[in-house]
């Protein structure tokens, strides 16, 4: 069954931009979607209140 997980933008302040819900059905799955995120914002995911990566941008 396939689980929330949340991927925060994070912009150059720090602060969270936007959010896109993603639903899978694991950790690995869900750390792939969000790096496709990764667009010149930073991405953090997050499954409840448990931080499961953080990806930085290529800048």
């Amino acid at each position: 069954m396939p689980t929330g997980y949340y991927a925060y933008f994070i912009g150059p302040d720090g602060h969270i931009q936007d959010r896109v819900v993603i639903l899978v059905d694991d950790d690995e799955e869900a750390k792939s979607l969000a790096r496709q995120l990764v667009d010149g914002h930073d991405i953090e995911l997050w499954q409840g209140a448990r931080k499961v990566a953080a990806l930085p941008s290529e800048k």
